[in-house]
C-alpha cells in the first residue's frame, strides 16, 4: 500500500461522467485500480471490527461500541445550516445555493473509542447530517486538528489496532513506542506520535470554541475542497477546563445552550495543486496561504434545555445514528485514500455496533496449532487418507482440510461498481426484516441486504476455466452413451428412494439457473455420425441436440459465453421450494383470507387451475418423489401453525405463518445435516462431524481437546455461534452445483405397494410418475402407500453406467432433453474445471492415469476410448468414476466441496446462528426443532408408518417390508 506502488489515475479518466476542474486533480488507488484497493480496504474494515471487540473486552462494555468517538458530548436534531447569500459562483453546486436553509443533526464528541473522562488527552469531533430533502442528506465529519496522524488507510488502521483499549499511561506508551513502529515503520511512527501529541496535548475548555477540520477532501461540484467548522465571531469564552469533572464538556455546553444559541461558520478551501493541496495524503495540511479559507454557510444550534427526558431520548436517538462521509451525492463525494477506506470501515463498524455484521477472531493457539496440523496432515495424507485414520484423527484431519478450503476456496463473485459511489443514508431495518425470513432472501445479512438473495450470482470455489474450444470435446453425447448410460440398474443398498427425493427437494431450495425461454436462445450439440434426435415431441429428426441456454450475468454481447450466472432461487436454506420465492406466490398457496396455513385438499397439495403440477413454491421437474416431500412438509407447516396458535393465542396469523416457516426451514436444515448426509456418507467420522455441526462435538476429552487447540468455535454447534462468511460474501457456488449432480439416484421403475397388506398396487416407470401424471398417481395410490413404497426400495448408486434412462429422453417445457448431456455441457460452459484440475484445486493429488481413476478394467478401457488424456476427463465423469471411501455414496473429491459448503450454509445464515433463539422462533418453535427429525415428521402425519421405519437407523435407510410383501 506504499505510495511508490500506487499508480496515478485522473478521476476524469477513470469516471468520464465525473467532471474535472481546470486545475487537474488526482486520485491514486492502492494497487493501481479501485478493485484491488476495495479488496484491501475490506480487510482493513475487518481489522477495525476486531478493534471494536478488543475495546469491548478491555472496557467490559455490554456491547460493541463505535471504533472512535464513543462518547457524545452534544447530540441534537434541531440545528440549521444557512448558506451565505454571497456564496462564490463556483461553489454554487447542488444543495449549496445562496440563502438556502436546511435542518441539521449535530453530534459533538470525544474522539477516543472508549468513554474516558473529558479531561483525558483526546481529540474532539463534529459530525453533521445536513438534511436537504426527503431522499437526500449529506454527512460532514471533522476533528479539531487540521491533519490526520495517518497519511493513508493502512497507517490509520494500524494505529487503531495498536491503540485499542490502551486506556492507561503504560499501555499507551507500549502501544506508541513499541507496537506502532513495528506496524508502520520508525519514521512514520514518529510523525504519527508528533501529530497525536499536537492534537491531544491542548486543554479544551468548550467544544463550542473549537475549530474542526475535515482533514480529507471532498468533491464540491467540479473541484475538490477541504471544509472546516469554526466558531462564529463573538462566541463567548469558557472557564478554564476542569481536571476533575469527567463530564465537564457536556455540562459546559449544556449551560451555554441554556443561555444562547451556539453558532459556527462552515468554510471551505479550494484545491490548488497536488503539491500544495494533496488529496491522497491525510497527514498533509492545506496551508491557509495556499488555499484561502472561504466562509460558505452558518450553522446555528438553537438555545434549548438538554436536561429533560425528551432531550435525553433525542440524544440517544442521534447517538445511535451511523454518520458516514459517503452518505451524500456524487457531486459531493469524498476523495482520497482515507476517505475511500472510510467507506468500507464506517459501513462495517456501524453494522458491527448495531448487531448487523459480525466477526469471529480465532484464538492465537488455534492459528498456531492449525498451521502445524495442516502441515502435518498434508504430509500424512500423501500416504494415508483421512478416512483410514482413527476416528479422532480423522475428525481433526477434516477440520484442517476445511480450514484450508475456507482460506483458499471461497472466491468473491459479487458485482460492484468499479469506483466507490456516494449513496443516500441507508434506511433503517424494519422489525419484519429483522425477525422474519424475506420472500426473496434479502436481509438475511442485515448489513448487506442483497447478499444471497434471488438474483445474486453463484460464487466459485475454483477459478472458472474458459475453454470454448473444448465445449464439444470430446462429444458429450459420446461421453453419455459410453460412460453414463444405465445398462443395468446398480442399487445403493444402504439407502431408500426417499433419500433420492430428498436431495432433489433440497436442490430446488438452493439453486436454479435461469434459462432462456425454449426456442429463443439455445445451445446446440452436434451428434455423432449416424445419430439423430427429436428436440421437441412432434419435431423432425435432427443432427443436433438443442436445449435452452443459461442466462449469464451482465453478458457483454461478445461471443465469449459468460462464466458468471445468477441464482433464480435464494442461496439461503429458507424452504423456498415449499413457500415460493416471491410474495405473490407465497400468498397464493396460503389458505384464503390471510390464514397462516398452506392450502391442502384432503391432505394433498391442491391442483393448479390448468390441472398440471399442483400449487406449491417450486414446481419444476415434478415427480412423485417431490410430491411426497412437498406434501409432507406442507402438512408439517400447518401442524406447527396450529401448535403456535394454541400456545400463543394473541399471535397474528401473519406472525404464525412466518414463525412456522422459520421452524420448518430450520428443521429441514437439521434433517439434512444430521440425517440425510450421514445416511449417504455412512461413516462414524461423518456422523460425528455432521452432528457436531448442529449440536456440538461429542463429550470425549480427546475430541474436545483437539477442537480447543484447532478451532475453539467448533466446540459448540453452529446455531450457538455468530454468522461468519469467512473470506467471501455468502453464496452457493457453481462447484457446489456440480457435486450435487446426483441423477443416478433416480430409478427407472417403481413398485408401488400397499403398506397394510404388502401387496403390489402397480409397477410404473418414471415417466408415469412425473409431470402432469404425478398427482393422479398420488391420489390413486395414496400418500401413505407412496411414502411406504419409497421407504422400502433402493435408489441408484452414484456411479458410472447408472444414469437413468428416463432422464436421457426427458420432456420438459416443450423440449426433449438428454439430461446427462445437458449436465456435461452446462458444467463445461459454466467454466467448472475438468476433473483433474478440479481435484488439484481442492488440494488433492492429480491422477496420473485412467487406471488410478477406477478399479474396473472395462471402465478404464472406455475412458481411454473416449478421452485423449486423463486431464480431459469431465468433472462429473471423474466424480462418478472415482472410488469413494468405504461407506460413502459419492466421491471424496466431491466431498471436499461438501465439507466446505455444508457448514457454510449454516454458519452464514443469521437465522441458524445469532437469531436462532426463542425471541425469533418462540420457545415452542425451538423445542419443536430440537425434538423433531425425519422419523418424527413422518410419524406425525402418517402414524401407521412408525413401526416400519428402522429402529437403529434414520428414515433414509431401507424400511421394514410388511410381511407377505412381494420381492423388492
Amino acid at each position: 500500500m506504499h505510495e511508490t506502488r500506487q499508480r496515478e489515475r485522473v478521476a476524469g479518466e477513470t469516471a468520464p461522467d465525473r467532471k474535472k476542474s481546470a486545475a487537474e486533480w488526482y486520485e491514486r488507488y492502492v494497487g493501481g485500480t479501485p478493485e484491488i484497493e476495495r479488496a484491501k480496504f475490506a480487510e482493513l474494515a475487518k481489522d477495525l471490527m476486531r478493534v471494536q471487540l478488543k475495546i469491548k473486552k478491555r472496557t467490559g462494555a455490554a456491547g460493541v461500541m463505535r471504533t472512535f468517538h464513543a462518547k457524545a458530548i452534544l447530540a441534537v436534531e434541531d440545528a440549521t445550516l444557512e448558506f451565505a447569500r454571497d456564496l462564490p459562483e463556483d461553489l454554487r453546486v447542488g444543495f449549496a445555493r445562496p440563502g438556502a436553509r436546511y435542518p441539521v443533526i449535530v453530534r459533538l464528541s470525544n474522539a477516543s473509542g472508549t468513554r474516558q473522562p473529558d479531561f483525558a488527552p483526546d481529540l474532539r469531533g463534529a459530525a453533521l447530517r445536513i438534511q436537504t430533502g426527503p431522499e437526500e442528506s449529506h454527512d460532514l465529519l471533522m476533528t479539531n486538528y487540521p491533519v490526520s496522524h495517518a497519511r493513508d488507510a493502512r497507517e490509520f488502521v494500524a494505529f487503531a489496532r495498536v491503540m485499542a483499549g490502551a486506556d492507561t499511561g503504560l499501555r499507551k506508551g507500549i502501544a506508541l513506542f513499541g507496537k506502532l513502529p513495528l506496524s508502520v515503520g520508525w519514521s512514520a511512527a514518529a510523525r504519527m506520535r508528533r501529530n497525536v501529541r499536537a492534537g491531544t496535548g491542548r486543554k479544551v475548555a468548550s467544544l463550542a470554541l473549537e475549530t474542526y477540520w475535515s482533514r480529507g477532501a471532498i468533491l464540491w461540484g467540479a473541484r475538490p475542497v477541504r471544509y472546516r467548522l469554526r466558531p462564529a465571531a463573538g462566541t463567548r469564552t469558557a472557564l478554564f477546563p476542569s481536571g476533575k469533572d469527567p463530564d465537564y464538556l457536556g455540562r459546559e455546553i449544556a449551560g451555554r445552550l441554556a443561555a444562547a444559541d451556539i453558532v459556527f461558520e462552515l468554510c471551505v478551501q479550494r484545491y490548488v495543486d497536488a503539491r500544495r493541496t494533496p488529496i491522497e495524503n491525510g497527514a498533509a495540511d492545506w496551508d491557509d496561504q495556499d488555499a484561502p479559507v472561504i466562509r460558505v454557510a452558518t450553522l446555528t444550534i438553537p438555545r434549548q434545555t438538554l436536561d429533560s427526558a425528551a432531550a435525553r431520548s433525542l440524544a440517544r436517538r442521534v447517538d445511535d445514528l451511523a454518520f458516514d462521509p459517503w452518505n451524500t451525492t456524487d457531486a459531493f463525494r469524498p476523495l482520497g485514500n482515507l476517505n475511500r477506506a472510510r467507506k468500507a470501515a464506517y459501513e462495517a463498524s456501524s453494522a458491527h455496533r448495531k448487531g448487523r455484521r459480525f466477526i469471529t477472531t480465532p484464538p492465537r493457539r488455534n492459528v498456531i496449532a492449525g498451521r502445524i496440523l495442516n502441515a502435518g496432515f498434508d504430509a500424512l495424507n500423501r500416504f494415508v487418507p483421512w478416512h483410514r485414520l482413527p476416528t479422532w484423527a480423522g475428525l481433526l484431519n477434516l477440520e484442517a482440510v476445511r480450514q484450508v478450503l475456507r482460506r483458499r476456496n471461497l472466491i468473491d463473485t459479487e458485482i460492484r461498481p468499479s469506483l466507490p459511489m456516494a449513496h443516500p443514508v441507508p434506511p433503517d431495518v424494519t422489525e419484519e426484516q429483522r425477525t422474519r425470513r424475506s420472500y426473496d432472501g434479502t436481509y438475511n445479512d442485515l448489513s448487506a441486504p442483497e447478499m444471497g438473495a434471488i438474483g445474486a450470482p453463484f460464487g466459485r470455489n475454483l477459478p472458472p476455466v474458459y475453454r470454448p474450444e473444448l465445449f464439444g470435446e470430446p462429444n458429450p453425447v459420446t461421453v453419455s452413451r459410453e460412460l453414463l448410460h444405465r445398462d443395468a440398474f446398480v442399487p445403493a443398498r444402504s439407502l431408500n428412494i426417499l433419500a433420492a427425493a430428498w436431495i432433489q427437494f433440497q436442490v430446488h431450495d438452493w439453486v436454479q439457473h435461469r434459462r432462456y425461454p425454449t426456442g429463443t436462445r439455445s445451445v446446440e450439440v452436434s451428434l455423432p455420425p449416424g445419430m439423430t434426435w427429436r428436440n421437441t415431441p412432434d419435431g423432425p429428426p435432427e443432427h443436433v441436440m438443442r436445449f435452452a441456454d443459461d442466462h449469464g450475468v451482465h453478458a457483454d454481447g461478445s461471443r465469449k459465453p459468460p462464466t458468471l450466472f445468477a441464482n433464480a432461487a435464494s442461496h439461503w436454506w429458507d424452504g423456498s421450494e415449499i413457500y415460493g420465492g416471491d410474495e405473490a406466490v407465497a400468498r397464493s398457496i396460503r389458505v384464503p383470507d390471510g390464514g397462516a396455513e398452506l392450502r391442502l385438499e384432503d391432505g394433498l397439495l391442491p391442483p393448479s387451475p390448468d390441472g398440471g403440477v399442483p400449487l406449491t413454491g417450486f414446481r419444476d421437474n415434478w415427480w412423485l418423489g417431490l410430491s411426497i416431500m412437498h406434501t409432507l412438509f406442507a402438512r408439517e407447516h400447518n401442524t406447527v401453525c396450529a401448535a403456535l396458535r394454541s400456545e400463543y393465542p394473541r399471535m397474528s396469523e401473519d406472525a404464525i405463518y412466518h414463525t412456522a416457516r422459520l421452524v420448518v426451514s430450520a428443521l429441514i436444515a437439521k434433517i439434512h445435516t444430521v440425517e440425510w448426509t450421514p445416511a449417504i456418507l455412512a461413516t462414524e467420522v461423518i456422523d460425528i462431524g455432521l452432528t457436531a455441526n448442529w449440536s456440538g462435538p461429542p463429550h470425549t476429552w480427546l475430541s474436545r481437546l483437539g477442537l480447543w487447540l484447532v478451532d475453539e468455535h467448533a466446540l459448540t454447534g453452529i446455531p450457538e455461534t455468530l454468522p461468519d462468511h469467512h473470506t467471501a460474501p455468502y453464496s452457493l457456488t457453481e462447484d457446489f452445483v456440480t457435486v450435487y449432480r446426483m441423477h443416478p439416484l433416480i430409478p427407472d421403475d417403481y413398485e408401488l405397494a400397499d403398506l397394510r397388506s404388502g401387496a403390489s398396487l402397480r409397477t410404473l416407470g418414471f415417466n408415469d410418475l412425473q409431470g402432469r401424471r404425478t398427482e393422479a398417481a398420488m391420489r390413486e395410490i395414496g400418500f401413505e402407500n407412496a411414502l411406504y413404497s419409497f421407504g422400502i426400495a433402493h435408489p441408484g448408486a452414484i456411479t458410472l453406467h447408472n444414469y437413468p434412462r428416463a432422464l436421457q429422453a426427458f420432456e420438459r417445457d416443450g423440449e426433449i432433453l438428454d439430461l446427462s448431456v445437458v449436465d456435461l455441457v452446462r458444467t463445461r460452459r459454466r467454466g467448472v474445471p475438468r476433473y483433474n484440475d478440479f481435484r488439484a484445486g481442492l488440494h488433492k493429488p492429480r491422477v496420473r492415469s485412467f487406471a488410478e481413476l477406477s478399479d474396473d478394467p472395462d471402465t478404464v478401457a472406455r475412458l481411454q476410448d473416449v478421452y485423449r488424456t486423463v486431464d480431459d476427463v469431465d468433472t462429473m465423469v471423474g466424480l462418478f468414476a472415482e472410488n469413494p471411501p468405504r461407506g460413502f455414496g459419492f466421491s471424496d473429491t466431491a466431498f471436499r466441496v461438501f465439507i466446505l459448503m455444508a457448514s457454510r450454509r449454516l454458519q452464514s445464515d443469521r437465522f441458524l446462528t445469532v437469531d436462532f433463539r426463542p425471541e425469533i422462533y418462540t420457545p415452542l418453535g425451538l423445542d419443536w426443532i430440537a425434538r423433531s427429525g425425519m422419523k418424527s415428521v413422518i410419524q406425525r402425519h402418517c402414524p401407521d408408518l412408525g413401526g416400519l421405519m428402522p429402529r437403529d437407523a434414520g428414515a433414509f435407510a431401507p424400511w421394514h417390508q410388511v410381511p407377505g410383501a412381494g420381492p423388492d
